[in-house]
């Protein structure tokens, strides 16, 4: 997300009425399950994630220090399986006037950064700010998507993998008016079909899918609509959709669908904030966090956000 973004659309919570099922979580821990009857003792655990989104990396601001800190505490806290990154990795390399050298310095400090997690496995997508559209041409190897695909280390620009009896898909929304391309969502479409029955999957994108936080500051799927028939038609298979993006912590359940803008790593860009923030490092009323899956063998699902201090 692009911090100079305006909260003009803040106004239409005024008039606009919010769904029911759905829950703004500000700034305050906040767990989301899909089990209404919130009665884990019963059930398997079968996968813990942490979801980071957001990260924004930079020099500045001690950022470096304040992100492996809190790795490190997420891995003594909560002990993870593995960890889902929700884009938005370095500051920025979209920016119009963003140049080589400073393209490679923010992968450079991700590297350095994310070497915390050499023990796990990460899996990570597309932010808006990942890409450097401005470099030389389009033929030069650090253009565009490609090279985020490269220094994230994943195997495309969406792809799936399955862990126990889950089953993950992760999207680049990075395409025109934040949506899924054409090939994309064939791509999703066959993905689905062909997944067993009762097949229980997470999905990832950088942007929202459904939710508030597009109500407040804009930035979610155009096509979410579109997204909301497919999940309909394959109900018995998802489960949830993370998203990042926004810096906003906002859990909305929808058809048995639960979508969790796990707010960002970065909070306020590493920043102290400003005259909207509700504390230290917020963006509005959320502060700087992270969330924990529990991913439980009969398909149930519980999200927290956990706000940090580092």
């Amino acid at each position: 997300m692009d911090k100079k973004m305006k909260l003009d659309r803040r106004s239409l919570l005024k008039t606009a009425g919010l769904a029911t099922g759905l829950m703004m979580t500000g700034g305050l821990p906040a767990l989301a399950s899909t089990d209404t009857q919130q009665d884990s003792k019963r059930k398997k655990l079968a996968l813990k994630v942490a979801h980071i989104t957001d990260v924004h990396i930079t020099d500045g601001n001690n950022a470096p220090e304040r992100f492996k800190n809190c790795l490190k505490h997420i891995i003594a806290e909560h002990k993870p399986d593995f960890f889902l990154n929700g884009g938005d990795s370095i500051m920025d390399a979209s920016y119009d006037n963003v140049k080589y050298d400073q393209v490679i310095q923010q992968w450079r400090i991700w590297d350095e950064c994310i070497a915390q997690l050499d023990n796990y496995e990460v899996h990570s997508c597309i932010g808006n700010h990942d890409p450097w559209w401005k470099a030389p041409s389009k033929e030069d190897e650090m253009y565009g998507k490609e090279y985020v695909v490269k220094r994230l280390k994943i195997p495309h620009r969406y792809y799936s993998f399955h862990k126990k009896n889950w089953h993950f898909i992760v999207l680049d929304g990075n395409n025109g008016n934040i949506s899924l391309d054409p090939e994309q969502f064939n791509w999703l479409q066959d993905e689905l079909e062909k997944l067993p029955a009762s097949t229980p999957t997470l999905l990832m994108s950088h942007f929202p899918i459904l939710g508030a936080t597009q109500v407040l500051v804009g930035g979610g799927h155009s096509d979410c609509k579109k997204l909301k028939d497919l999940f309909y038609k394959h109900r018995d298979k998802v489960k949830i959709c993370l998203s990042g993006h926004n810096h906003l912590s906002d859990h909305t359940a929808y058809n048995n669908v639960l979508y969790c803008c796990n707010g960002a790593m970065s909070g306020f860009w590493w920043g102290k904030g400003d005259a909207e923030s509700a504390g230290p490092g917020c963006y509005l009323e959320t502060p700087p966090g992270y969330a924990l899956l529990n991913l439980y063998d009969d398909g149930t699902v519980e999200n927290e956000y956990f706000p940090h201090t580092f």
